[in-house]
């Protein structure tokens, strides 16, 4: 006997999938952005800034970051390009260099937390 596919967990593991491929485009991107420019550091200065609203849930807006300033000193939680959740003890005014996908809510106390691209 077949039991009829459960159109739920079909939809969710199609919604993971997608994420996870999108995912993995987003950070093919900014590998080829890095070998494009040639950056294979933070001495660039950053061309953008954009202020931190730590989510558990969601991604960075503007896309990944490849610093964070940390204006009050504190723990930072985010994920870097391959979705692995790293906790940084930072100083106040710190930039931290690498790429960053997300920053997240929970067991972040740092204040003033800035993306930089």
């Amino acid at each position: 006997m077949t039991l009829p596919a459960n159109p739920t967990l079909g939809s969710l593991a199609r919604v993971r999938s997608e994420a996870l491929l999108n995912r993995g485009r987003q950070a093919d991107e900014v590998r080829a952005q890095r070998q494009e420019t040639e950056i294979t550091g933070t001495t660039v200065p950053a061309e953008a800034m954009r202020g931190v609203t730590p989510n558990d849930a969601a991604d960075l807006p503007d896309g990944p970051c490849r610093a964070l300033f940390v204006g009050g000193a504190g723990t930072v939680v985010c994920n870097d390009l391959t979705d692995t959740e790293v906790t940084l003890v930072c100083g106040a005014g710190q930039i931290i260099p690498g790429w960053v996908t997300r920053v997240k809510a929970t067991g972040t106390d740092a204040t003033n937390v800035v993306a930089m691209y």
